[in-house]
Formats: C-alpha cells, sequence, structure tokens
C-alpha cells in the first residue's frame, strides 16, 4: 500500500505541473477521445444489446463539470473527457456512431435514479464501484483506478493531507464517496453540493477550507485556475471507476467487459486516455484487472 501511495503521489506531482503549464484541461478541442470504429455484431434476439444496436441509439450520463474527466462547455454541443471517450468506445462496439449517442448531464446523487428509472441506458460519471451501489444498480469495470486527494487554496498551508482535516470544512458532491470518507474517517465538516464546480467556487471564496474527490478531478480544477488552487497530499482511498447498467439487464456486464478487454488490448483505451486526461502529462499505465461478472 505504501508503494501504491507512494507511485500515485509521484504521477499526481508530475500531472499537475504538466496541468498548469498548458493551463487548458477544460478545452474541448482534441480532448473528445480516440475515432472508433462502429462495429455490427450478432447479440442474441432480446437482449438489451440487440435492442439499443437494432434502436440505433443509447444514452449515456456523463459529468458535464470535471475538466479532463467529464466536461461540456457552454459553446460545445457534446462533452469532452475520458468518460465521454469511453462511453463512445462502449456505444461503437453496440454499432452505433457517436453522433448517435445522447448525453446526459449527471450528477453523483442522481446515477442510481436515472438507471433505474432508465433515463439513461449507462452511467460513466467518474462513477466508482462500491458493494453498496451493486446492490441498486449493475456496475461494471473498473476502467480506471484513480485515488481521492485534496484541493485547497494556493496560499493555505494548514493543510498538508487528510490528518489536517478535522474540523475543517471539506466540500464534495452530495451522494459522492469522497464526501463519507473525509466525514467518517478524518474527522472534517461535510459540505454537500451538486456539483464540484460549486465546490470550487466555495473554495475559492472561503467558504470552505478544501474540496475533496478523485485527484483526476482535482488536477483539472488545479490546472484550470494555477494561480489561486493546489492539489495537496498523497491519495487517501483507491477509487475504481464503473460503468453504471441496469440492474434488470444484468447481460450488459459481460458485454462491457468484453468491450472494455477488447479497447486494452487493441490500444483504444490508451488512445482515449492519452486524448484526455493524458493531455496533463500523466500516463495511462497498465489497465486495470476488471471485475468479473456475477
Amino acid at each position: 500500500m505504501r508503494a501504491r501511495r507512494t507511485r500515485f503521489a509521484a504521477v499526481l506531482a508530475a500531472g499537475l505541473l504538466a496541468l498548469s503549464a498548458c493551463g487548458d484541461a477544460g478545452n474541448d478541442e482534441g480532448d473528445s477521445g480516440p475515432d472508433v470504429e462502429v462495429e455490427k455484431q450478432d447479440f442474441e434476439s432480446g437482449t438489451r444489446m440487440a435492442e439499443l444496436q437494432e434502436a440505433g441509439k443509447v444514452k449515456i450520463g456523463v459529468k458535464y463539470d470535471q475538466p479532463g474527466v467529464g466536461f461540456k462547455s457552454a459553446a460545445s454541443d457534446t462533452p469532452t473527457g475520458f468518460d465521454p471517450a469511453i462511453g463512445k468506445i462502449l456505444a461503437a462496439k453496440l454499432g452505433i456512431d457517436a453522433a448517435d449517442i445522447e448525453w446526459v448531464e449527471t450528477v453523483s446523487a442522481n446515477r442510481e435514479p436515472f438507471l433505474q428509472n432508465g433515463t439513461v441506458d449507462f452511467v460513466i460519471a467518474s462513477y466508482s464501484i462500491t458493494d453498496e451501489r451493486r446492490q441498486v444498480v449493475g456496475q461494471a469495470g473498473p476502467y480506471y483506478v484513480t485515488g481521492q486527494s485534496l484541493l485547497v487554496a494556493k496560499d493555505d498551508d494548514s493543510i498538508k493531507g487528510a490528518d489536517d482535516l478535522k474540523g475543517k470544512k471539506v466540500c464534495s458532491v452530495t451522494g459522492s464517496t469522497s464526501i463519507e470518507t473525509v466525514e467518517k474517517k478524518y474527522g472534517a465538516t461535510p459540505a454537500g453540493f451538486d456539483t464540484y464546480s460549486e465546490c470550487v467556487d466555495q473554495l475559492l471564496n472561503g467558504s470552505v477550507d478544501a474540496v475533496t474527490t478523485d485527484a483526476a478531478i482535482l488536477l483539472g480544477y488545479a490546472a484550470e485556475d494555477p494561480d489561486k488552487l493546489k492539489v495537496v497530499g498523497e491519495p487517501f482511498s483507491e477509487e475504481r471507476y464503473g460503468i453504471g447498467y441496469g440492474k434488470d439487464h444484468p447481460e450488459l456486464c459481460e458485454f462491457i467487459n468484453e468491450s472494455l478487454t477488447s479497447a486494452f488490448e487493441d490500444g483504444t483505451w490508451k488512445e482515449a486516455f492519452d486524448s484526455t486526461l493524458g493531455k496533463g502529462g500523466g500516463e495511462a499505465g497498465d489497465p486495470p484487472t476488471l471485475d468479473p461478472c456475477a
């Protein structure tokens, strides 16, 4: 665990320096992922894959406010980032072109409801895999592994890591695993908002002491405002991003895992990372090990 934390910290430091230098983590240009070839497969009749392929469209829930991960500017029609890139790979395996994806803005608190009521077919929204979530929805993957970290004001030297959070007001999104961790494990006073952008605004105006979530997300915000924000400390959790789907379609698990395995092997996954999060100088590393389907 110590070695893993040290490796995470080194990656974070390198990534932050590179992101700060380029300052374009939220730029829509060039971070939409690789071009993927649409495939027509012979899915078993009655499966959700066959239904989606026949419909020729798919609804995918992603974040709109996480530079590098899932971001949509007011001037753009489609979101960009690593998560939308993974969505395009998945759609292509269903025989659906990227132009026929209906992107749905999804925040942390509505990910399960959106899957349960059919608002979306998949959620790819920095969606950490947990046993609790798997009780109510399906989660396949992980397609990416990161760690929880802290974003603070550039001139704040009182918070250097998670052990300094006791009594501090820390913001994260309502319904996230991050806010539970800092409250229960580190004694922070939680401040929940609907989006990370709101949390960053609270940090900039001095209403909270820190923002916490996955390091990949925080690095994007730090890169947008490097004179006022910084990421501190070593990651203090492991977050495994999964793809959410409706529990009434369990066959989607094997389809997702097979699609991710193919993307790992043919280099598409690495291309997706390099063209989005990798723009900050980080390295994709080895693809994660997928959880077996139940």
